[in-house]
């Protein structure tokens, strides 16, 4: 290409000292590979599914190997991953009995599809066997296929922010494809032109709202006490958290995924606030309100979410039902019946 003042006119580009990608021609690219090992380990780590034979988890995830990367040219982004990953996940029986096994994907690549993605999961050569196995193949396997999915899912949403500028006859439209084929994998969390497209521009994202309710083996004052008080979401969340459990109080929690603001809270009875992932197209928050129900000798948590990114409705559900609903009731003992 040839450079100012050089070569023929026609072909002349010149290179601007803010360094824009005007309209979104130029090749640029961004290696996704740090980000994507730290969120694979994330998704995996902790994972567990149950049955009537007991229960499973993901406790250590002890191979990371492979690169991610995403590269726009001419207002398409083109997505690159390759992975190699082993874990390890932890069985314990009804009766108590614990078990240890293998889970291994050769090849978590953007040349297959997700739902042809070879997942091997073995028991240890010196463990006996167990029906665990069996429940590690079938709803372990699916787990695995799903979160895997959505880091699929998070690394075409979180690092195209910024990738896709707007043209000067308004916002690009976002064109996005894997390096080898054009269809996306049907388990992955969707992203849309205007979900990728920048806050500032202007452009409103369409959003969703839905409602969840699960019950807690708990008084509604300790059930609220759990998402106010810093040390016990730090508790249930086992990682450092910020929470000041005032109205107008700020929260940061889960490394700092989640992050937000308590805009009202009734004591023991209503909380609302101002919700978010890290993700999310900057400063769009949803509006969160919880409302604790007095069951007797149980809580009926109310759930109600607006605003949500429709690209995000699913990952936010089940993030809501991992990290908070299941990591509260392990943490605490608060175990009841899912609606």
């Amino acid at each position: 290409m040839a450079k100012w003042g050089e070569g023929d006119p026609r072909w002349i580009v010149e290179e601007r000292a803010d360094a824009t990608n005007v309209n979104n021609w130029h090749w640029t690219e961004r290696d996704a590979t740090n980000w994507s090992s730290d969120k694979l380990k994330a998704l995996l780590l902790g994972l567990s599914v149950e049955n009537e034979e007991g229960r499973c988890e993901v406790t250590e995830v002890s191979k990371v190997e492979g690169e991610a990367s995403i590269n726009n040219r001419k207002g398409k982004l083109i997505f690159f991953y390759e992975w190699n990953l082993k874990a390890t996940w932890t069985g314990t029986s009804n009766a108590g009995v614990k078990y240890k096994g293998a889970i291994e994907v050769p090849n978590l690549s953007d040349e297959n599809d997700m739902e042809d993605l070879d997942i091997s999961i073995s028991l240890n050569k010196d463990e006996p066997d167990t029906p665990l196995i069996s429940l590690m193949r079938t709803k372990g396997a699916d787990k695995v296929r799903s979160v895997l999915g959505s880091y699929v899912g998070y690394l075409k949403t979180e690092f195209t922010q910024g990738m896709i500028l707007p043209t000067a006859n308004g916002i690009a439209k976002l064109q996005s494809t894997s390096q080898s084929k054009a269809k996306l994998d049907k388990t992955q969390i969707s992203s849309t032109s205007s979900t990728t497209a920048p806050i500032n521009t202007g452009v409103k994202i369409p959003t969703c709202k839905f409602s969840m309710r699960d019950t807690f083996l708990t008084s509604p004052p300790e059930l609220y006490r759990v998402f106010v008080n810093q040390e016990m979401v730090q508790a249930f969340t086992h990682a450092s958290a910020t929470v000041d459990g005032e109205r107008g109080g700020k929260f940061r929690l889960l490394e700092g995924n989640v992050f937000g603001e308590f805009t009202e809270l009734i004591p023991d009875e209503k909380i609302v606030m101002k919700w978010r992932y890290n993700n999310w197209p900057c400063e769009h928050y949803a509006t969160i309100v919880l409302t604790f129900l007095d069951r007797s000798s149980e809580t009926e948590l109310k759930v109600e979410c607006r605003g949500v990114p429709d690209s995000q409705e699913e990952q936010t559900k089940e993030g809501w039902k991992r990290y908070y609903f299941e990591a509260i009731k392990q943490t605490f003992g608060f175990g009841a019946r899912l609606f």
